[in-house]
């Protein structure tokens, strides 16, 4: 059975995200304060330092040891950009089969619809409790919250959002939601929250932090009325939704209650088993450097006579909530995401400030392209300019998505909405003035370039400058030594033509 989260889809229209406000959660969205306060943060930068190596060094290996890598690289863009292109008739057929199995696909146009789809599933089958597997789509419709409010109480199993969940924290990371702390934090907050433990325990290393969560969640996982996950991947062929794992978290979450909600976005779909794992070869290798997840599941309907175990109730909440309003754009690629977070891992940019910066659910590269298409360009400008354009985050991605160009664009937009500060704008406009004019710009560098290598030949560079207070005040202006880039090519050229 196809069922609607708040609304009632035709063909047509099944895909026609809505726009509006309060569609994916805000933690606080003042990227340029908030950064500032992260570099400021002993504990974060200390967390930062510590495992920011870790997963480039990972990658690198894994990577290494796989000589088809980039191979694979180009089979997953062309799996993703085949089904992008065909995406209303890969939903259709996924929908279709996941009714064949009995299980039911809710279509949900925005974060709202999603919640609501949530919620009448939880109520019909009476749900007290929840447990929840690690879901970033659950994060972007700020889920959790809602079915507290409906007296619904939602428990994270994951190790990290577990710990999250009771620090009242958002994720800092898409993959490793608890990046940002250390282990002091885990220890205090474990202390302050199991305090009827005995208090002269000891947390010697990670696996008595593991051991006690894993006490608590037990009985949890027990009398849970609803299991959650997300999913990596929905296969179209099959009905069949996936979900990797490291803690076997997921496999509990959906297996013991009576009820399984999927949710995911569109653009989770792929067409069969063999693109799904041609992608998971990428996926585990991209994300931690291991060849494979340590539980990889699949999972299709409800369970059937013959299984040992199961949902009695197998639901998929399918959430646009903007994914189709970027489809046919210069926004497309980064549909082809599938979440590992290669460009968090790379990015100097998050190496130095962390996750909770961004303001919003998705941070890093992949957050600054995602989170402006999915709430407008208005309300997330800072992040496309949260990017030093290295280049690093489309290296590694394993999807090939040109994440430095789309920033660019959304730059472009910023810039056309009059959206960037009064003086940024002026001062552009006064480059692309003299920039079309290009004798008057060729003195004006060489004036330029004499008086700032004159009045710097003592130093060396420049602590203080007019005009660049955004660059010196975390570092020095080198002073310019020489000719101009376009006097030393005009000589070149002249000594090549002699």
């Amino acid at each position: 059975m196809v069922e609607s989260g708040g609304y009632v889809p035709g063909p047509a229209d099944r895909l026609a995200g809505t726009a509006g406000e309060g569609r994916m959660r805000v933690t606080s969205p003042d990227f340029k304060s908030n950064a500032a306060q992260a570099m400021r943060d002993g504990g974060l930068q200390k967390a930062l330092a510590r495992t920011r190596p870790q997963f480039p060094a990972r990658r690198a290996g894994a990577v290494a040891a796989l000589p088809e890598f980039e191979a694979l690289r180009e089979e997953g863009r062309r799996i993703k950009d085949h089904t992008l292109a065909h995406l209303d008739f890969y939903l259709e057929t996924f929908a279709d089969r996941v009714q064949l199995a009995g299980g039911r696909v809710h279509w949900c146009a925005d974060a709202a619809g999603a919640r609501a789809a949530v919620l009448a599933i939880c109520r019909e089958a009476g749900a007290r409790t929840v447990t929840k597997g690690k879901s970033m789509a659950s994060e972007e419709i700020a889920l959790n919250e809602h079915l507290a409010a409906n007296g619904i109480e939602p428990v994270e199993t994951d190790l990290g959002e577990y710990i999250l969940q009771l620090r009242h924290e958002p994720p800092s990371h898409i993959i490793a939601p608890a990046f940002h702390l250390n282990r002091e934090d885990w220890e205090e907050s474990f202390r302050h929250a199991h305090s009827d433990l005995p208090a002269d325990r000891v947390f010697a290393e990670r696996r008595d932090i593991m051991a006690e969560a894993r006490s608590r969640l037990r009985a949890r996982f027990l009398a849970a009325d609803v299991g959650i996950t997300g999913a990596n991947f929905l296969i179209a062929e099959t009905g069949s939704s996936v979900i990797v794992t490291n803690e076997g978290n997921g496999d509990l979450t959906q297996t013991l209650p009576r009820v399984h909600i999927v949710l995911a976005g569109i653009e989770k779909i792929v067409p069969t088993i063999e693109d799904a794992t041609a992608l998971l070869r990428l996926l585990a290798r991209s994300a931690t450097g291991q060849e494979a997840s340590v539980y990889t599941t699949f999972s299709t309907g409800a369970r059937r006579t013959a299984d040992p175990d199961g949902p009695a109730e197998y639901h998929v909440v399918l959430i646009d909530n903007g994914r189709s309003a970027m489809v046919g754009t210069p926004f497309q690629d980064m549909l082809r995401c599938i979440r590992c977070a290669a460009c968090l891992n790379h990015c100097p940019v998050y190496a130095t400030v962390g996750g909770h910066s961004y303001g919003w659910v998705y941070p890093g590269p992949m957050g600054s392209v995602l989170t402006p298409a999915l709430i407008g360009i208005e309300q997330a400008r800072h992040l496309p300019n949260a990017s030093t354009f290295c280049g690093k985050c489309e290296s590694v991605c394993p999807m090939k998505i040109p994440l430095p160009n789309m920033m660019r664009h959304w730059r472009e937009r910023e810039f056309e909405r009059h959206l960037s500060p009064v003086a940024q704008r002026r001062n552009l406009a006064l480059w692309a003035w003299l920039a079309r004019r290009p004798a008057l710009y060729r003195a004006a560098t060489r004036a330029a370039m004499a008086a700032l290598g004159l009045f710097g030949r003592r130093r060396g560079r420049f602590r203080r400058l007019p005009l660049a207070g955004g660059w010196t005040e975390g570092r020095d202006l080198p002073a310019p030594e020489g000719e101009t880039f376009f006097a030393r090519y005009a000589r070149a050229q002249r000594r090549g033509a002699a």
